[in-house]
């Protein structure tokens, strides 16, 4: 039987991803400040959308719309304006700000930038007696301090660089890290430890002999080790030994291996919760958060242009679609955000009346049938949006946990079991912490039934260290290492 290509025709009923509906879940699952960037996008794109209120009336309700009559765009004098214009000069603030103080943040409210370690460094050395040769070298080894506070570059490519002697880098070096920070400029950890304790006078104490010597001790928690270094030093008790290696301990623990790390570009990220959730009485009240989120609404000057025919009532036509179907979204949105933040609140119940340790196990599946949607849209919903609780801000997603299987057959929500985990580390003794091992049989009696990897894998993700690294010495005071 020979094959033949031909045509055939079906007739199939699939869905179809619309403009508009790629649109409306897209805002879906936008998180607030995006949300407020596609609004003004919007704002700005199409005529017919409006901000309610924003000159200074009240939006009527529906059915109450009253007319008003259409005001004529003034025309504005060109020729006056650019007269005017040219007189200024270039870049004359005063002209290019007049009329705009409105717009214009007040200068307390302005964020101000700190200044950069670069920048920081460059002032200090600025008020040292350098000789221009000298000054070119201390731009260039500043220059190349990183982030953390560390010089990435060695000092005979300075020279190099710079035609300077050797001994004027090193001079200009240790000038360099006399500066603040403390430990600033170091070429490694060790260097940077030592220049803080010189800072502090110890560059002859036993934690300077420790920092040099036996730093690796001390990431290995070989406590023996450094008793060994205050016998040398005179101290003969075993117990005198122990406390002056738990005292030279702390200090290392006390220094700032980044000495950097409070400059750089890096601000404060601050969250605006979508949803709030406070207790009246004996129930917990969902209210969506506005703040910053414009109401919008059609333009009525527009409105009236929609009789007109040809290629002005098509555009308007076709914009009011848009506006209608934004608003619409931005409506759908939150009324779908709100019906799940309240069926989160009901079974997370226990977790707003207590805490952490009652949260109970939660999946897509289980908001998705209570509310009657699909589990896809639920997860676009609580995707990048916060809740504000009695207990502090949580992501949505915060509220979704793996069950575990309890002693007694109940099922115990993952969070919970972390929440245990810190709870028994923080309460270990420091001279000996609790193993992985030692957390899930402490877990069990506790109708906890988990294996120690799982432990592990919970202790990690919390950034807490494993016990030999949390080991403290002997005499020194509680402190869990994260």
């Amino acid at each position: 039987m020979a094959l033949e290509i031909k045509p055939l025709q079906k007739l199939l009923q699939r869905p179809v991803m619309t403009p508009q509906l790629r649109q409306a879940i897209k805002i879906l699952q936008l998180a607030r400040a995006d949300l407020e960037t596609l609004v003004d996008e919007e704002v700005a794109e199409n005529p017919l959308i409006e901000i309610a209120g924003e000159d200074g009336e009240e939006t009527p309700a529906a059915g109450q719309e009253q007319e008003q009559p259409v005001p004529e765009p003034q025309e504005l004098d060109w020729e006056r304006y650019l007269a005017s214009y040219e007189d200024r000069p270039a870049g004359d603030a005063a002209f290019t700000n007049r009329g705009d103080d409105e717009r214009q943040p007040s200068l307390e409210n302005t964020l101000s930038r700190g200044p950069s370690l670069a920048d920081h460094l460059l002032w200090q050395v600025g008020t040292a007696k350098l000789s221009p040769g000298e000054e070119d070298v201390a731009v260039l080894l500043i220059g190349n301090v990183d982030e953390d506070g560390y010089l990435q570059i060695s000092l005979d490519d300075v020279a190099q660089q710079t035609g300077a002697e050797p001994e004027v880098v090193q001079r200009v070096l240790r000038i360099i890290q006399e500066c603040d920070p403390p430990g600033v400029a170091a070429r490694d950890l060790r260097e940077c430890l030592l220049l803080q304790l010189k800072s502090r006078g110890l560059e002859d104490s036993l934690a300077a002999r420790i920092v040099s010597d036996h730093l690796i001790d001390v990431e290995h928690k070989r406590f023996d080790k450094l008793a060994l270094l205050a016998k040398g030093l005179g101290a003969s008790d075993p117990a005198v030994q122990q406390q002056e290696v738990a005292q030279a301990v702390g200090i290392i623990a006390s220094l700032e291996p980044k000495p950097g790390r409070n400059f750089g570009p890096n601000e404060v990220q601050y969250v605006i919760p979508d949803v709030h959730v406070q207790r009246i009485g004996d129930e917990y009240v969902v209210t969506l958060s506005d703040e910053g989120l414009p109401r919008l609404r059609v333009s009525r000057y527009y409105r009236q242009m929609l009789g007109q025919k040809g290629e002005t009532g098509e555009y308007v036509k076709e914009k009011l679609r848009a506006a209608v179907w934004l608003i619409k979204s931005i409506e759908q949105r939150q009324q779908t955000l709100r019906r799940v933040a309240e069926s989160l609140v009901k079974f997370q119940r226990d977790f707003l009346d207590t805490g952490v340790s009652r949260m109970r196990p939660l999946v897509l599946r289980d908001v998705a049938q209570d509310i009657g949607m699909h589990e896809s849209t639920v997860s676009r919903v609580v995707a990048n949006k916060y809740m504000a609780t009695p207990h502090g801000i949580y992501p949505l997603k915060y509220f979704f946990t793996n069950s575990l299987k309890g002693g007694q057959g109940q099922d115990v929500a993952a969070e919970s079991v972390k929440d245990r985990i810190r709870q028994f580390i923080s309460h270990e003794c420091p001279t000996a912490p609790l193993s992985d091992e030692d957390l899930a049989r402490t877990l069990a009696k506790n109708s906890v039934i988990i294996a120690r990897r799982t432990v592990a894998k919970y202790r990690e993700s919390m950034g807490i260290l494993p016990s030999a690294k949390r080991r403290q010495p002997a005499g020194s005071e509680r402190k869990v290492v994260r």
